[in-house]
């Protein structure tokens, strides 16, 4: 008999039901982490390049809102963990850069340059530390593989350990360091690609496709750990053939995007749910592949042939131009993390009954309401 939907990760994390949302920046606040939780998924909170004490303060107040598992998610990308210096960029890559920034500068005023922009602080270490002292539920790992010794300090406090991976061997590596589940991301994924170090080349970032992966994880690793789908996943159908592959449950992006709880401007999510939604891979925003909407920006940066500056150091470089698009409102000049499935979008609804729809339907459509 076909094991009920989401038994394993149930038992794994203590969810009811097998969704789990991702920790998206400026999207993944508080208020949208307590309503997929409390509705029975798993909420993930975001926390890359927040400083210590807005991390705690964050996990409070989610703490506040539910009383049921969350996720804290950061990377550990080689190149975040650590920023790369400055000094060791090439003169040729970082006005290669800045010259396509400077072609949108005076849109808003902004003066121009070709200088490389300082070091990033370092952040995850510290958020980290935080995530231990405080004994977050789950601690969700993406872009980077976490170290066994890191693995041991969350289970030493009783934290489960995810991981989002985006090949098998990945997948391998994240079982064998301790991790409690995997989560296979498939090229069509919005956001940014689970790598550990970049891939130089477009065409090797996007990876294999979910109907690809999805399956060739659950035979590399699921009978160690529950192993759960992403990338182009917006809706019952989508959790109903994850499980039909052998997946124990799904992650959503750019459907929880689109949601009233959501920390994503009006903007964005009127974007992903009408009109042109074509989307395309770039590293042109944060130096990382990443899938968006395609957009002025999009289009100008690989016509330029420009590099990305490594690290997180592209997003620095460009962040006037990305701040002052935001700002405006302009749909062209900023970052719209999308999947490929988002043409599917047509509405923006409410994260808590989302869940619980979405998880009455696939039993229906799986035999098992």
């Amino acid at each position: 008999m076909t094991e009920p939907l989401g038994a394993r990760l149930r038992a794994a994390i203590g969810v009811d039901v097998p969704i789990v949302q991702s920790g998206m920046a400026g999207v993944a606040v508080p208020e949208l982490v307590a309503a997929v939780s409390n509705a029975g998924g798993l909420g993930v909170m975001a926390s890359l390049r927040l400083e210590p004490d807005a991390v705690r303060a964050a996990i409070r107040r989610v703490r506040e809102s539910t009383d049921k598992p969350f996720g804290v998610n950061i990377w550990l990308h080689d190149d975040v963990r650590t920023s790369p210096d400055p000094a060791s960029i090439p003169d040729d890559v970082v006005r290669g850069s800045q010259a396509v920034l400077n072609e949108f500068r005076p849109q808003f005023d902004l003066p121009t340059t070709l200088d490389c922009p300082a070091a990033a602080v370092d952040l995850v270490d510290a958020a980290l530390d935080v995530m231990i002292d405080e004994r977050i539920p789950v601690f969700s790992a993406g872009v980077g593989i976490p170290e066994s010794e890191l693995v041991e300090r969350f289970h030493a406090v009783g934290t489960k350990v995810i991981c989002m991976v985006a090949t098998v061997e990945d997948g391998r590596a994240a079982v064998a360091n301790g991790a409690d589940g995997v989560i296979a991301q498939g090229s069509e994924s919005g956001g940014h690609r689970s790598y550990g170090s970049k891939l130089a080349e477009q065409h090797q970032a996007a990876g294999e496709s979910s109907l690809v992966l999805v399956p060739a994880m659950v035979d590399a690793v699921g009978s160690d750990v529950p192993v759960l789908g992403a990338g182009g996943i917006v809706d019952a159908r989508g959790l109903a053939a994850m499980t039909a592959l052998g997946a124990d449950g799904v992650l959503m992006g750019t459907r929880f995007v689109a949601t009233k709880e959501s920390g994503a401007a009006q903007m964005w999510k009127d974007r992903l749910t009408s009109g042109d939604r074509a989307t395309t891979l770039t590293d042109g925003f944060t130096g990382q592949w990443a899938r968006v909407l395609s957009t002025t920006f999009t289009e100008a940066w690989e016509d330029s042939g420009a590099e990305a500056l490594p690290g997180l150091l592209q997003s620095a470089a460009g962040s006037d131009v990305f701040g002052a698009a935001k700002k405006a409102g302009d749909d062209q000049l900023q970052p719209l993390y999308a999947g490929a499935a988002v043409s599917q979008l047509s509405d923006i609804p409410s994260a808590f009954d989302l869940v619980g729809e979405m998880a009455a339907e696939a039993k229906a459509i799986l035999g098992q309401a």
